[in-house]
């Protein structure tokens, strides 16, 4: 009997839109001490009222809790009178600073300097790191070496998640604060997301040095079998390969966990993706689009539109840009380093086949492990075969007893600006507990209602592996890097997230179109089934059986 306990005090609420459940020790680590790390900083640092977003995981599914400032570890049903919270939230010395922090944050926009900072400066040092970290050759390494390696990638993609948790607090802010305000003008997200689109550079340039390969593969008359024989196409094509693959052939894509696969993994994939892929046109007509929903802005606020707009859209390509940098990149290095862990522990005697490896705990990744003292095999297969068992359990949306909200009105207003913001971020990401869409409907993107065969698993690798040229992909939901083989679909349909969620912003960004948060995806379609994803009434139908 399974047993589905709160984390920890208070209401918690499940998050299938980055993890799926079943996630490894290891990810559990990580996830649980980078997420409220860097939410922490970031909210001070912002004015939101509120401490952080606690994370906890039960039965290996991802419950989150917004934090309260006051008596976080005390959470009660009833609230007291409006003139008391009225009171702590003037004069209680953590809202004071709060509220002067919001007003600093309403004056200076500080996600200009960040973004600024991250484009001149921020990513390149992620990313000579996470160089640094792939040129070590883990064969040549002897035992007490790699795992000292090992155990500085687990700090590495810790620190760099905390990094990509921070940053979210500057790329998600001016997209909310943009969403915020078209909610007060009268314009609702489903109409205000979309001129979001083409905002993401950092999305489809890796799809332009596909190209650049398609183009010279069809030039050479020769049809590759392999990666090598587009490598031997001529040395700009061995370049432009090589270039694409250092830095992303290490980036986990298919989840946020090391059990998933890295890009370099499935060199098929990359082969077919440069074969058959399609780069399709974006942000035809958007300043019409624009203009169209601008005039629906009152006069008095449309100045306001325009900055909150232009500031949404530079925020846009730094929450793409972040993700694979800082939370893909380090977690594919990790998985590499733990496989060449197992492949010693194999050798050791004390693991059956490397993945073994996959199910140690932090504390385990030791030269104890290797010598035979920490879990043996039977041990890791036994953590591995539960793992599996509770991914497939329908985790609840919600644990723990619900906790009295403070109204918005109480609080100063520049503290009830940033809840506002951030209550629609959390809504717009699909990372609530409370989901309003049911059966095969969610929310669309695009424009074209497309037919296809369903290529469909409840594992992303399962579906990658499967895909072939013109299948709509149906996933539980998507991680950033899969724009590196989104071009092989004609179609996404997930079962988890909302219209900012990933899958969401990458159909936007390469024109392809989705049904993203149909909870019945991967259970009412079939795999192989002809379907329609017709994105206008954010619905898939069935047309006929596989």
């Amino acid at each position: 009997m399974v047993s589905w306990d709160a984390p920890g005090p208070g209401y918690w609420e499940l998050d299938r839109s980055h993890f799926l459940g079943g996630e490894t020790p290891l990810v559990q680590y990580i996830q649980a001490n980078s997420m409220p790390a860097g939410l922490r900083r970031v909210f001070a640092e912002l004015g939101t009222p509120a401490e952080t977003l606690d994370c906890g995981f039960v039965n290996g599914f991802m419950y989150t809790r917004l934090r309260p400032l006051v008596a976080a570890d005390r959470p009660t049903k009833n609230l007291p009178p409006k003139f008391v919270l009225r009171a702590v939230g003037r004069f209680h010395p953590e809202f004071r600073r709060r509220t002067k922090a919001a007003l600093r944050t309403q004056a200076e926009r500080p996600w200009r300097k960040v973004v600024d900072d991250w484009e001149h400066g921020g990513r390149a040092l992620v990313e000579s790191r996470n160089l640094a970290i792939q040129k070590v050759d883990l064969a040549e390494l002897d035992d007490p070496t790699l795992i000292e390696h090992a155990q500085e990638v687990i700090e590495h993609c810790r620190a760099s998640w905390e990094y990509h948790h921070w940053l979210h607090g500057y790329d998600l802010g001016p997209i909310g604060s943009y969403l915020a305000g078209c909610r007060e003008w009268g314009i609702e997200p489903v109409d205000a997301i979309p001129l979001l689109e083409g905002a993401s550079p950092s999305t489809v340039d890796p799809m332009h040095t596909l190209t650049r390969l398609r183009t010279a593969v069809e030039r050479s008359g020769h049809v590759p079998q392999t990666l090598d024989d587009v490598r031997a196409i001529g040395p700009e094509a061995a370049h432009d390969l090589d270039k694409y693959l250092e830095y992303h052939g290490s980036m986990m894509i298919s989840r946020y966990d090391i059990d998933g696969v890295t890009l370099a993994e499935i060199p098929e994939v990359v082969l077919s993706t440069i074969l058959h892929g399609v780069e399709r046109a974006v942000g035809e007509g958007l300043q019409y689009r624009i203009e169209v929903i601008r005039s629906r802005v009152p006069v008095a606020h449309q100045e306001d539109f325009d900055s909150r707009l232009e500031e949404a859209r530079a925020a846009m390509n730094l929450r793409d840009d972040n993700g694979p940098t800082t939370a893909e990149w380090p977690l594919g290095l990790l998985r590499l380093a733990m496989l060449e862990v197992g492949r010693r522990m194999v050798a050791a005697g004390v693991a059956a086949i490397p993945d073994d490896a996959l199910e140690l705990r932090s504390e385990e990744v030791s030269m104890d492990t290797l010598r035979g003292t920490g879990p043996n095999a039977a041990e890791l297969d036994r953590r591995r075969q539960e793992r599996h068992r509770l991914a497939t359990l329908d985790a609840p949306l919600s644990l723990g007893e619900r906790e009295a909200v403070p109204p918005l009105e109480v609080l100063p207003k520049p503290l009830a600006d940033v809840v506002r913001i951030v209550q629609i971020v959390i809504e717009q990401l699909g990372m609530g507990g409370e989901r309003s869409t049911s059966g095969l409907r969610g929310v669309g993107v695009g424009d074209q209602i497309v037919r296809g065969r369903a290529c469909r698993a409840d594992s992303p690798e399962h579906a990658i592996d499967r895909l072939r040229n013109g299948d709509v992909l149906v996933v539980p939901c998507t991680t950033p890097a899969y724009n590196a083989v989104l071009t092989l679909a004609a179609a996404i349909v997930t079962a988890d997230g909302g219209p900012l969620s990933h899958a969401a912003v990458l159909a936007r960004e390469l024109g392809i179109s989705a049904v993203v948060g149909a909870r019945g995806a991967l259970t009412e379609i079939p795999d192989g089934a002809l379907i329609d994803v017709d994105p206008i009434a954010g619905e898939v139908r069935i047309v006929a059986e596989a």
